[in-house]
This record gives C-alpha cells, structure tokens and sequence, in this order.
C-alpha cells in the first residue's frame, strides 16, 4: 500500500523552506530541533528522496523539494479551507494585488481553490505595477494588496520576512571573476539588495542581463547568464541554488499585507486575507 503525506510533516517541510532555517522553523512551530529534524527525516523517508539542503547559513530546497513544495503549499491551504469554510457560503466581490514574485507562485492556485468552495464569489488577482495596483487600491478594485513592505499603497496589517538565495542555470561558474550577475531593471528591493550585498562583499562583478519581469529574470537564469537573487518558491527543477559558502550572504525579503478600510468586515475579504496569511 502506497504511503499517504501526513499533513503535520508537511507543515514542517513547508515552515522550514519559508524560514530559511530548522531553527527558525522549530521556534515557529513551537517545538525543539531535533524534533522538527526527526520529522523532516520522516517525511524524507516517505518521498524517497532528501528535501532539503542543509549548510551552515540555514537550509534550501533539493530538486525534490522544489517538486513537493507547491503541492504540500496546496495540501495545507486545503486542509485549512475545508476545516473553515466548510458549510459557509461567501459571496461578493474581493480584489487582490500580488507582488510578481508570488503571483507566479502557488498563491494563485490557492486562490482558486477557495473561489471553487464559494461559486457564488468574484475573485480578481493582479500583478502590475505599483502604481496601476495603488490606483486599483484607491478606486476600490482593489480590497487587499500583498507586496514588499515599502511599496504597498497603506501601512500593513501584518508582515512577513522571506529568504532570498543566489540561484543560476546548471553549470554556471559562481568562482568567475568578474562574476556574472542578473539584476531586476530599475527601482526595487531585489536589484538594491544585490547591489548593496556585491560591493559589500568586495567582489568584482558585472550585469550580465536586466529585466522588469520575473519572466525575463528566469529566463536569463536558465539560459545560463550568471547568478540571480531569488525566493526559495520560484526556483526551478532545472535550477542550481547556492549557499553563502561559494557567494555573500542576501538580506531577507520583508512583505506585507494592505487591506481598503472601506472591506473591513466583508466576510469574503476576511477570507481571502486569512488564506493569504496561511499561505504565504
């Protein structure tokens, strides 16, 4: 008989790709270490294969993990769901913001999944600029935006702080020198903390490729450009992810949660912002 995902190893799997860390990971779960690791062996022994890069700066995803990692984000919005939402119906209308980077990440999938419970709700996701999203935010289209903590369009009702990590195509020499570095083009968090992170480190380095998109950033990764600063949940199968040994250590990412005063008390918004907060 085939061996079924428990839910719980899942929830440690899933805390300790977010954190960055089995130590920050246990804290957040409330438990010891060894335990949260005895776990996550556990699970390692269910899927067959190891989930996890251990080194001394915190812990990343192995290809396998990568694999896992959006069907256990699902798993776990689900179980969630259906324990909350089950025998509520939710109508209306509810707008939502997203930051690119998790846009193109489960978070949509997970939306969905709540807007089959409710087929009597509307749910709209954008990804586009910060300014095109502030002005959704004010005209009213849009009731929550999820996005880094400077750029939302009113202060946060709840932040988050996630890892960035030095990824590349496979192959890709991270000794060059000068070494090869992918940038987001113009203003943003990701392209000011490279840049601060590389003439820190005293490195010789050069821009082998730019681009306003996350599309445009994956696409130059895989096609093997240089090294990119990236979120551990859009990493690819295809992709090599690099610890602070070979490259210096990135900042953390911290995002945030805005909701429109006019939604408080909308229960489908309510909703919609409590998956947010389970998910991301």
């Amino acid at each position: 008989m085939a061996a079924d995902l428990e839910i719980a190893l899942l929830r440690v799997f899933v805390t300790a790709v977010r954190a960055g860390s089995i130590s920050r990971a246990a804290s957040a779960l409330g438990q010891t270490q060894p335990a949260l690791s005895q776990q996550m062996r556990r699970l390692e022994r269910v899927v067959g294969h190891p989930l996890l890069h251990r080194s001394p700066s915190g812990v990343t995803p192995t290809r396998a993990g990568e694999e896992l990692l959006p069907y256990a984000e699902r798993i776990l919005s689900l179980s969630a769901q259906a324990l909350t939402e089950t025998g509520r119906a939710l109508t209306g209308r509810c707008g939502v913001g997203l930051l690119e980077d998790v846009a193109v990440s489960h978070l949509p999938q997970v939306l969905a999944d709540l807007a089959r419970l409710h087929p009597g709700a509307t749910l709209e996701v954008l990804s586009l600029s910060c300014e095109t999203v502030r002005a959704a935010y004010h005209a009213g289209r849009v009731q929550l935006v999820l996005d880094e903590v400077p750029d939302l369009p009113s202060p946060p009702r709840w932040t988050v702080r996630r890892p960035l990590v030095w990824v590349s195509g496979q192959g890709v020499d991270v000794t060059a020198d000068p070494l090869p570095v992918i940038l987001f083009s113009g203003a943003c968090f990701w392209r000011t903390a490279v840049l601060e992170t590389m003439e820190r480190s005293g490195r010789r380095w050069r821009v082998a490729f730019e681009s306003n998109s996350l599309a445009g950033v994956l696409a130059a990764v895989r096609s093997g450009l240089g090294v990119a600063a990236l979120m551990p949940a859009n990493l690819e199968p295809a992709m090599d992810c690099h610890d602070t040994g070979a490259l210096p250590a990135l900042p953390d990412v911290e995002l945030g949660l805005a909701r429109h005063p006019v939604s408080e008390g909308d229960p489908l918004v309510d909703a919609v912002e409590a998956t947010l907060r389970r998910t991301i």
